[in-house]
């Protein structure tokens, strides 16, 4: 089982409200050659100016909590261009900000919403007001950067996001908490991967080696021939294998795996920590480098790559050596 930690609750109708999402498209109209199949956008707030403030950052299911201060949230809609990097990408989920006295009301904020055009985009989400009612805002401003979208047959990636607060946003978080923000405050780094369905891709740049890629994974189209679990069992289950069966603590092990459907996008967690998002390529793999630890305990260890329904899952194991 994968380690999901953190996983707060909000009152019914708060929540019912924030998770109303946004439209699938950009909402100026514009149309994008892919729609997108799933996925997951990983937010890492290690270095977010949140805990300055005395903030913590929790987030609501189906979005989920890793280690080093990151959380997943499932892309459940929207289109890209892999082309242009330009997408729309829906997020599931809610992320809640609490303050250290027990008595403050959390801020949560849902229906997320991710816009990219060229190198810059846009964070949207939905906030409650008085009367249990729900408002949306541009909650932070996204710095692509130079490094232009990993694109794969079935998926992008884009990694590396660096997420500001707006005006909007810092004021928001000002009146909420009693501290001071102010536009430009950081947010954390975001990295987006989503599955785009099959098709011809462009070629476009690929990431540098050593970039950890974050895990979404696309949820299961209904199948009008056959249902999920019966089309599972018609594709066969996935596998996994280590490509070394015992490293020492402060080496690297590689895990590849097998029998995913084209540009599904694909968690992987060790020893029950999600750390890493991959796409599956046109034959339906993938294969995830990673270190061990210089702290791992020795003996057996295992690595798990799984979709976010848990439908399609399969576990390698290996050995940590004791270092001579």
């Amino acid at each position: 089982m994968v380690k999901r930690p953190g996983a707060a609750t909000l009152a019914g109708g708060a929540l019912l409200a924030l998770l109303c999402p946004g439209l699938a498209a950009a909402q100026d109209g514009q149309a994008f050659p892919r729609e997108v199949s799933g996925g997951f956008a990983s937010w890492a707030t290690a270095d977010a100016e949140l805990a300055d403030r005395g903030v913590s950052f929790d987030v609501v299911e189906p979005a989920v909590r890793g280690s080093a201060e990151r959380a997943w949230f499932p892309a459940t809609g929207g289109g890209a261009n892999p082309e242009t990097g330009d997408a729309a990408v829906e997020l599931a989920g809610t992320a809640r900000l609490a303050r250290p006295t027990e008595a403050a009301q959390p801020l949560a904020l849902g229906g997320l919403r991710l816009e990219l055009e060229g190198a810059a985009g846009t964070l949207y989400a939905r906030t409650a007001v008085e009367g249990g009612a729900a408002r949306e805002l541009a909650l932070a401003d996204m710095a692509v950067g130079d490094a232009a979208p990993a694109v794969r047959t079935g998926g992008v990636t884009w990694t590396g996001l660096r997420a500001s607060l707006t005006e909007e946003g810092a004021r928001l978080l000002s009146e909420w908490s009693g501290q001071r923000f102010a536009a430009g405050d950081g947010l954390g780094l975001l990295d987006v991967t989503v599955g785009t369905g099959a098709g011809e891709v462009p070629e476009v740049p690929a990431q540098p080696d050593g970039t950890p890629q974050p895990q979404p994974q696309p949820q299961p189209r209904p199948s009008v021939s056959a249902t999920a679990p019966e089309k599972q069992r018609q594709q066969g289950e996935p596998s996994a294998a280590p490509t070394h069966a015992g490293v020492t603590a402060g080496g690297e092990q590689e895990v590849t795996g097998a029998g995913f459907e084209p540009g599904e996008v694909v968690l992987v967690a060790i020893d029950e920590d999600t750390r890493y998002q991959a796409v599956a390529d046109e034959e339906g793999r993938i294969s995830q480098a990673f270190p061990v630890y210089a702290t791992a305990t020795e003996g057996a260890h295992a690595v798990e790559l799984y979709s976010v329904s848990g439908e399609r899952r399969a576990v390698a194991r290996f050995e940590v050596l004791a270092s001579d």
